[in-house]
């Protein structure tokens, strides 16, 4: 969990930033070993054709791509990761859930990594919503998307749902970093700082 003390010389907004990004790496390195450990317990060879699914299978799954991404305001942009990530908890708490009843029931170390990277997703959740307020955007409305019945689908459409979606979360971390890149450069720096980490974690 993020830590609420500051640094000196950092302002508010700034301080946000940097404790969202060593966040947003943290999470996109657990994802990204959970991703490989849930294909290979699924059997599901990576890459994945998911052109070939039904599109009923990725219904309520936030997309990372955006078209004009350049062209969003900072409130659209911020708005749209906090929604994705509110989305995000309700998936991959269906994610744990199926691997505990039907997929993996007997393997606690594994439904523990998804446990821990669904908290990641709630703390950066609760830090996105945080920088909104300090630089006085509206937070959205906390309305997720209903999905699909999960227990409507067979086993195979499970696990490949999982992997669609922490293929998904995957791509929201890279999405976010830059976002908060793009957001940190319109925002008026601290007279006492004009870099911090958040240049240093951005990822290419």
């Amino acid at each position: 969990m993020a830590t609420s003390e500051r640094q000196p010389g950092i302002s508010p907004h700034r301080d946000s930033w940097r404790r969202t990004v060593l966040l947003l790496r943290k999470m996109r390195s657990d994802v990204s070993s959970l991703l490989e450990c849930y294909a290979e317990k699924q059997d599901l060879v990576q890459p994945f054709n998911f052109d070939l699914i039904d599109v009923d299978l990725i219904d309520g799954v936030p997309l990372a791509d955006v078209e004009e991404w350049s062209e969003i305001s900072d409130a659209e942009r911020l708005g749209s990761n906090l929604q994705a990530y509110w989305a995000f908890q309700i998936l991959l708490d269906q994610i744990l859930e199926e691997q505990r009843i039907d997929l993996t029931p007997e393997d606690v170390a594994f439904h523990e990594s998804i446990q821990s990277v669904l908290l990641q997703v709630s703390a950066l959740a609760y830090q996105l919503e945080e920088l909104m307020v300090t630089l006085k955007h509206n937070v959205p409305a906390k309305e997720v998307k209903n999905t699909n019945n999960p227990n409507e689908k067979s086993l195979f459409e499970k696990k490949l749902r999982g992997m669609k979606v922490l293929q998904e979360l995957a791509q929201w971390t890279v999405r976010s970093v830059r976002d908060l890149h793009k957001i940190s450069a319109s925002v008026p720096a601290s007279p006492t700082t004009e870099s911090d980490s958040l240049t240093q974690a951005q990822e290419k």
